[in-house]
């Protein structure tokens, strides 16, 4: 009798490496890894060759010394005996507030318009494609230049609001619109809880967000019940009141009051000053990517079945009540990812803010810092990692977002 057996395995050769498909992926990203490593070591040893050649070093004590330049726009206490980190600071929280308040903008413009060039009106739809064609298809810095352009030219300077009779008026006698920039009413604190005013805006928006989540809490918890019973109890009142009397306490407690800008000698003082650079750039990169988010929301309208609205007009809803209730929270799954590249691209394009001189991080840190001190390479470093940083939280909330409204299977 004999006895059957596998026949001995073959060992590993080199030649599978190349020939053999469970090893040549592996192979081939090995190689890729280590040509990357070669090169990046390459890069940084001809950089500290370079650097040694023009007896400079690699450091960043540059930060501490003395900036010797003052910031038109700041959020944050500054002087030209500052340090350029301060300065870089300044730069960077300028950065964030027309980032903010641009992408704020231009989701609200984009949505309008989107939902609008899909209007039954024949005007209304024609106005809103006039608008998304010809932000988009001409170039950002020519829309920038032209609204800092209107804003110097096209409104009245300070002494118009003088006289008797003054050919310029306040608007609500609080908000004055010159060719100096915008002068709104500023809060100020009576009793402050901390002495850096930073501290005290600060505690106001954590209470306002702890506000927020606990409305969504009970937000929350109505629609479980209605789940539950098919009533949805009242929350309206209780809403209101979480969302005001702890804002209004806090407020009161630390004394708040108005500050209303008033015209002194040649120029309004009081109030806040909002510069014709930051509101030209502001509007600029909100209309225009307001355009481009349009786009996204048409597409993300048309993208849902025509059955959805028409079961929707058969139960009775109005089209408004249908497109915020049935069309729109489904097509925000279309519509979240390339509305975070808008996002991205909006914050990026916000660096050229140098071309009507309002002094963001591109400004300060990548710019009047590195010609004061020479550290092109660490300036320009830093000013890249804080714009990698910037994206990487903006793309991580925004999925954050896009994950809670995907559609959940059972």
């Amino acid at each position: 009798m004999t006895t059957m057996t596998d026949p001995p395995g073959q060992g590993f050769r080199l030649s599978q490496l190349i020939y053999d498909t469970r090893y040549r992926s592996l192979t081939i990203q090995m190689v890729a890894m280590i040509l990357l490593m070669l090169t990046f070591s390459w890069l940084v040893v001809n950089t500290i060759t370079n650097l040694h050649a023009l007896g400079k070093d690699f450091d960043f004590g540059f930060l501490t010394q003395p900036s010797g330049y003052d910031i038109n726009q700041r959020l944050v206490e500054y002087d030209s005996q500052s340090t350029h980190g301060r300065a870089a600071l300044v730069g960077i929280l300028n950065t964030l507030l027309v980032a903010f308040l641009g992408c704020a903008l231009a989701t609200v413009l984009g949505v309008t318009a989107g939902v609008l060039r899909l209007s039954n009106n024949w005007l209304v739809s024609r106005l809103m494609a006039v608008y998304v064609e010809g932000f988009r298809n001409v170039p950002l810095l020519l829309w920038i230049v032209l609204i800092f352009a209107l804003m110097t030219e096209g409104t009245p300077a300070p002494s118009a609001f003088r006289g008797e009779t003054p050919s310029s008026s306040m608007l609500f006698d609080a908000v004055a619109i010159t060719n100096r920039g915008v002068y709104i009413p500023a809060i100020h604190f009576a009793a402050p809880l901390f002495e850096n005013n930073f501290y005290n805006w600060l505690l106001v928006l954590i209470v306002l967000a702890v506000s927020i989540f606990v409305v969504k809490r009970i937000a929350h918890w109505a629609s479980v019940r209605q789940e539950a019973t098919g009533d949805r109890p009242t929350t309206w009142y209780l809403t209101l009141a979480i969302l005001v009397l702890p804002i209004a306490l806090l407020l009161v407690l630390m004394g708040a009051f108005l500050d209303l800008p008033s015209l002194q000698g040649f120029n309004f003082g009081g109030g806040v000053h909002l510069r014709g650079s930051l509101i030209a750039l502001w509007l600029a990169l909100s209309l225009y990517t307001g355009a481009f988010i349009a786009e996204i929301v048409r597409g993300g309208i048309l993208a849902i079945s025509a059955g959805q609205s028409e079961a929707a007009y058969a139960l009775g809803l109005r089209p408004g009540t249908t497109m915020k209730l049935v069309v729109l929270p489904q097509a925000l799954r279309v519509i979240i990812p390339p509305l975070i590249s808008q996002f991205l691209n909006l914050t990026k394009n916000s660096s050229l803010a140098i071309a009507v001189g309002y002094m963001d991080a591109r400004s300060t840190l990548g710019g009047i810092t590195i010609n004061q001190t020479g550290r092109e390479l660490e300036g320009m470093l830093l000013l890249g990692l804080f714009y990698l940083v910037l994206s990487l939280a903006i793309s991580g909330v925004m999925n954050v977002y896009n994950n809670s409204v995907k559609l959940k299977e059972r």
